[in-house]
């Protein structure tokens, strides 16, 4: 007799993902308490599984814990978002070069596609998602999937970044950097390099756009 494997999506994963997209719409924003029976009646779930997810987003950064009171978003901070920076840098400089022998011009056209998806969105969710199918593209031709399972990871953990990037820093597509599109612009064309050196001059420079932007708020704070 078979033996079925029930492959859909436990609860606990279910909750992950609906606080995820729920910090990525700005309905739970960074500092925000998150209270296990308010996120229960939210999403029309048991405590439990709840708690699960809590837990498990805490482990991964994207919450921390609040004795007797659930979870609260994890504040933005600017020297977590330049180690994250350094770490996914150094990430995407190990997939690059095994993935570029694998990739076919419909890899290439649909990893543009995404990278300008990213770029002209008006929705943090959908720019995560963008951004997440982009580098699945990459890293699976790399064959390095223990890799992959730590850049998604770290990503995650940038989930509360998002909304930050798509409505206060960078409002509008045409102000948006573009190092999704630059790296595959140059790296199509086998120049690795030169795809990696350009990719990571906008990003830093956005990184610190996004340093700037919370110590000035830090500042403002201290003051107030």
């Amino acid at each position: 007799m078979l033996c079925m494997v029930d492959t859909r999506p436990k609860t606990p994963s279910i909750v992950i993902d609906k606080i995820r997209d729920a910090i990525l719409d700005g309905l739970y924003k960074p500092g925000e308490r998150l209270l296990e029976a308010d996120v229960a009646g939210k999403f029309k779930v048991s405590r439990s599984p709840v708690r699960e997810a809590l837990q498990a987003l805490e482990s991964e950064g994207t919450l921390s814990a609040a004795p007797y009171s659930g979870a609260l978003v994890r504040p933005l901070s600017p020297a977590e978002i330049q180690e994250i920076a350094e770490i996914r840098l150094a990430f995407i400089a190990l997939a690059v070069k095994p993935a570029h022998p694998h990739l076919a011009p419909a890899h290439f056209d649909l990893a543009y596609d995404l990278a300008k998806r990213i770029k002209r969105t008006k929705s943090a969710r959908e720019a995560f998602e963008c951004n997440r199918r982009f580098w699945d593209i990459i890293f699976e031709k790399a064959e390095l999937p223990i890799l992959w399972e730590m850049f998604q990871k770290l990503d995650d953990r940038m989930t509360r970044y998002y909304p930050l990037l798509l409505v206060e820093l960078y409002p509008t597509p045409e102000s948006r950097p573009r190092q999704h599109e630059v790296l595959i612009e140059i790296y199509r064309k086998g120049q690795i390099a030169e795809a990696l050196r350009a990719f990571k001059k906008i990003y830093l420079e956005m990184v610190d756009d996004i340093v700037d932007h919370l110590e000035a708020q830090e500042s403002a704070e201290s003051v107030a």
